[in-house]
């Protein structure tokens, strides 16, 4: 079993900053590319971060300059800090993981549960 428990969600006013938490458990061999999309009531899942083993990141333009995707290896935890919040920010925001399985070559993506976040003007 591969399990994605992210947190760190909230009501923030705009202008505010929120840092959310996933970390990945269970029966990992290697954890190749990580993120963080959200969706929006109504809306589509978006993309908005991504980060590499090797932590080469990826933003969406929407949130280039203001959130930063990290990670920590060792942790199997990925991260994402957000500053500068607007009210077009408030999502249910979901961690992804492409994971391999201990003792095995399978590989596929796992999703967090997801954490709203709401940002009041």
């Amino acid at each position: 079993q591969v399990q994605l428990v992210d947190s760190g969600g909230g009501l923030v006013q705009a202008g505010g900053s929120l840092r959310l938490s996933c970390v990945a458990s269970g029966s990992i061999h290697s954890i190749n590319a990580m993120g963080w999309y959200r969706q929006a009531p109504g809306k589509q899942r978006d993309l908005v971060a991504t980060i590499t083993s090797d932590k080469s990141t990826n933003y969406a333009d929407f949130v280039r300059g203001r959130f930063t995707i990290s990670r920590d290896n060792a942790k199997k935890t990925v991260y994402l800090q957000m500053n500068n919040l607007k009210p077009e920010d408030t999502a249910v925001y979901y961690c992804n993981a492409n994971i391999r399985r201990a003792g095995t070559w399978y590989v596929r993506d796992y999703w967090g549960q997801g954490t709203q976040v709401t940002v009041s003007s």
